[in-house]
């Protein structure tokens, strides 16, 4: 399996999944594509609402971490192709933070292999968010799944 570019600097534009759907179209052993796209959501703390999330990654254990992920993938199901892109940066709520795009031959295989693999990225990966408040405070992110 070759290595793949994962980290995209800012948000996940909705021209970069629809160029990544278009691409898999003479790909015609696969009958189903699953997409989970993560989104910035306006969390509100106390008083202050979240305006935007700051990603940063120890980028060589993130990756070294997401090609685990990749070979468990393919190893527990029977997948034509997966895709995984996190951004870096600051994204602003509203916009694609994660898209992570699993395709197989078969429906059943993609909804499960999606779900478990943005369970083992959300566990797994050295990926951090600054969550970046309206009042110009910041703090942490934890990740939950």
């Amino acid at each position: 399996m070759s290595k793949k570019t994962v980290f995209i600097q800012g948000a996940i534009s909705s021209e970069f999944i629809a160029q990544s759907i278009a691409k898999h179209q003479g790909k015609h052993s696969i009958g189903a594509h699953n997409i989970f796209l993560g989104q910035v959501r306006a969390d509100v703390h106390g008083d202050t609402k979240v305006k935007a999330i700051e990603y940063t990654a120890y980028e060589e254990m993130a990756n070294e971490k997401l090609d685990a992920i990749r070979e468990k993938a393919f190893a527990k199901y029977d997948l034509v192709c997966m895709h995984i892109y996190h951004s870096l940066g600051v994204v602003e709520v509203g916009e694609v933070c994660l898209f992570v795009f699993v395709s197989a031959t078969r429906r059943k295989q993609v909804y499960e292999a999606t779900e478990s693999i943005v369970n083992w990225i959300k566990e797994d990966v050295p990926i951090f968010g600054k969550e970046l408040f309206e009042n110009e405070e910041s703090t942490w992110k934890v990740n939950t799944l």
